[in-house]
C-alpha cells in the first residue's frame, strides 16, 4: 500500500491499545491524546477515530483490558488447596501488581477518565473482585460461616488489601518504604493472614 502500514481491524485496535499503554506509563495521563498515541503508533492522527469515538472512550478500553490482564495475575496466585492461604496470596498479588504498575493500577482505581458504566470495563472490574469472592466463598463453607459473614469478609479483604496497595505502591508511605522488600511483604501477609482466621470464642477483656 505505497509504503503505508497495513493493519488488519483487531490488529489496529489492539495497536493503538499497547500504544496508548506505553503513552501512558511514559508521559502519564495529564499529556495522554490520541495524537500522541496514533504517533507512537506509527498511524496517521485520524486513525484512532475509527475505533474509539474519543480519548475518554480509549482510556476505558484500556482499563478494561488492564482489569483482564489483572484478573489473570489474581486467578494464577490461586493454588486451590487452602482458600484462607489463597486469599492472602491473592492479596499479595493484588499489592505487587499495584507495585509493577503505578500508572495502570491508578488508570483502574482511581482517575475519573475511564466509563466506569462501560460494560466491558465493569464485567473486567467484577471479574477480578470474583476471583477473591470464589476462595472466601470456599473459606466460608470450610469454616461454617454463614452468607453476611461471607460477604462482610470479602469486602474487609479487598478494603485491606486494596488500602495496602495505595499506602505503598501509589503513596509511597515512608513506613513501608524503609522496609526491605522481604520485610514489608511479610507485613502484609501477616496482616492479611489476621483477616481469615477461624472465628474464635472471645474471652472477656482482663483489666490491664
Amino acid at each position: 500500500m505505497d509504503g503505508a502500514k497495513s493493519y488488519h481491524h483487531k490488529d489496529l485496535r489492539s495497536t493503538l491499545l499497547q500504544a496508548a499503554e506505553a503513552e501512558l506509563i511514559d508521559k502519564g495521563l495529564e499529556h495522554f491524546s490520541l495524537r500522541g498515541i496514533a504517533r507512537r503508533a506509527g498511524v496517521s492522527h485520524a486513525a484512532p477515530a475509527h475505533y474509539f469515538q474519543d480519548v475518554d472512550s480509549l482510556v476505558t478500553a484500556l482499563g478494561a483490558l488492564a482489569f483482564g490482564r489483572f484478573r489473570d495475575v489474581l486467578a494464577a496466585a490461586v493454588a486451590g488447596e487452602d482458600p484462607a492461604e489463597d486469599l492472602v496470596a491473592i492479596g499479595l498479588a493484588y499489592i505487587r501488581y499495584a507495585e509493577a504498575q503505578p500508572d495502570i493500577f491508578n488508570l483502574q482505581f482511581i482517575s475519573d477518565r475511564p466509563n466506569r458504566e462501560d460494560p466491558d470495563f465493569k464485567g473486567s472490574a467484577n471479574a477480578c473482585f470474583a476471583v477473591m469472592r470464589g476462595r472466601v466463598e470456599a473459606f466460608a463453607c470450610q469454616n461454617s460461616w454463614n452468607a453476611e459473614e461471607a460477604e462482610d469478609l470479602a469486602a474487609t479483604l479487598w478494603a485491606t488489601t486494596h488500602g495496602l496497595a495505595t499506602l505503598f505502591a501509589i503513596n509511597r508511605r515512608r513506613a513501608f518504604a524503609q522496609m526491605s522488600d522481604a520485610e514489608r511483604y511479610q507485613t502484609f501477609a501477616r496482616i492479611l493472614r489476621r483477616l481469615v482466621q477461624p472465628k474464635q470464642t472471645v474471652s472477656p477483656l482482663k483489666s490491664c
